[in-house]
This record gives C-alpha cells, structure tokens and sequence, in this order.
C-alpha cells in the first residue's frame, strides 16, 4: 500500500468519509459519492433530446441555442444532499468533482463541442464574503477540466438579492431583473463567441433568464447555451 493510502486510511477512521447522498462510508477508491448511488443518480439526458423541458421552459424569453441539466433532484430526495453539500457544507469541490464526470458523460451528446468559453452564474461580493466561495465557479471548473474549454469570468452581480427559496416563479423574476451585468474587461473574450452559463441548479430559470439577457444587452450576436448540475422536474 502507497503511503498515501496509508494515511487516506488513517484519516478515514478518525473521521470517515461518507457518501453525500447515502451517508454509507466510502471505500478507498470512492470519492464524495459511493458507486451504488452514482449508478443510480436520476440523469434528465436532456442532452439528448431536441428541445428538451429546459429548452421550453426558456423559449421565447431570450435566444439560447442549448440547455443541460446532469440530474433531477427534489428537496425531499437523497440526491439534494449533493447541491447542500456543495453549497451550503463547505464542500465546494464535491461541485467541481461531480462536474467533470457529468461533462465527460455528456460529450458523446457533442453539447459542449462548440462552446468557447464558461462562464459561472457570479454572487454579489456580501454573499461571496458570506460563503467563502461561488459554487458555480467550482461547476464550470469541473467542466473545463472535462472539455478544455476555459473560464471566463463574464457576468457580475451588480446587486444583492433575498434568497429565492421561497419565491414563486414571478416573484423569483422580479428578484432577479437587473441583478447581472457582463463584466466589460471580458467582453472582448466572448464577442462572436458561443458561450455557456453555468450554474448549480434550474427551477423557475429567471437567475439564467437575468444572466442571459445581461449577456445579450452587452454582446450583440453572442450565442449563448446553459448547463446547470441540477434541474427541477420541469415537465
């Protein structure tokens, strides 16, 4: 055994690690989640299916040319444990981990073969300074390590806004109308460039809605595609 397993195995018993979804402690060769609960993961394929729920759900709001999600999830399923952890838990790299593995999944669907350039959805800097980190930044990691293609820090948040949790769908787009601006130094990155906006999780779609349209205002002619982590079942 490597001495490094040695140590990974040390640690493990003084503090196990456990799978996010199922809480069962991983093995050696596990990371962030056991291998019955990836095999199981509740995958939308909406990479696979012309104009997909998500697609409808942002036809006719602003022009996009694609639109992802890697898994369902609802707040009373085990697999929410995925977006808390990494959100909420300090576990920012579980996003980046399971990010990479959800794009490597996806690339026979060639759904990110044209895109140039990642951009996460941003927080405003209290929440950033609140939290510690973005976990779509971590997302939109994962994916370029998958795929290459780099990170840009496009948008911005130009203003805090209250959480959405409990927020229908018009209350969630009035929430956040005016909440992102394109960040003008990276501008000249995605000029004429196919972009994709990434971010942990779709339900009404009015924060990639904002990010969009933010982006279209800034960048004429920018082609713009969305990937979240998670999607709400949105049929």
């Amino acid at each position: 055994m490597k001495i490094k397993d040695l140590f990974t195995s040390a640690a493990s018993v003084l503090m196990p690690r456990t799978c996010s979804v199922c809480g069962k402690p991983l093995d050696l060769d596990e990371k962030f989640l056991c291998r019955g609960c990836l095999m199981k993961i509740p995958r939308t394929h909406y990479e696979d299916i012309t104009f997909n729920p998500f697609e409808q759900l942002m036809a006719g709001k602003v022009p996009v040319e694609h639109c992802a999600s890697y898994f369902f999830y609802h707040k009373a399923d085990p697999y929410a444990s995925i977006l808390h952890d990494m959100k909420y838990r300090n576990m920012p790299t579980l996003g980046r981990w399971i990010a990479e593995r959800a794009a490597r999944e996806m690339m026979p669907s060639n759904f990110f073969q044209t895109v140039d350039a990642i951009i996460p959805v941003p927080l405003h800097y209290t929440k950033l300074a609140s939290r510690g980190y973005n976990q779509s930044l971590y997302l939109a990691q994962g994916i370029s390590r998958a795929t290459g293609t780099p990170v840009v820090k496009g948008l911005k948040a130009v203003r805090e806004h209250s959480t959405q949790t409990h927020k229908d769908a018009v209350e969630r787009m009035f929430n956040t109308q005016g909440m992102y601006a394109a960040s003008k130094r990276h501008i000249p990155l995605i000029t004429g460039k196919h972009v994709l906006i990434v971010d942990d999780v779709v339900t009404t779609g009015s924060t990639l809605l904002a990010c969009a349209t933010a982006l279209h205002q800034a960048v004429p002619g920018v082609k713009i595609s969305l990937f979240t982590l998670a999607a709400a079942q949105l049929e």
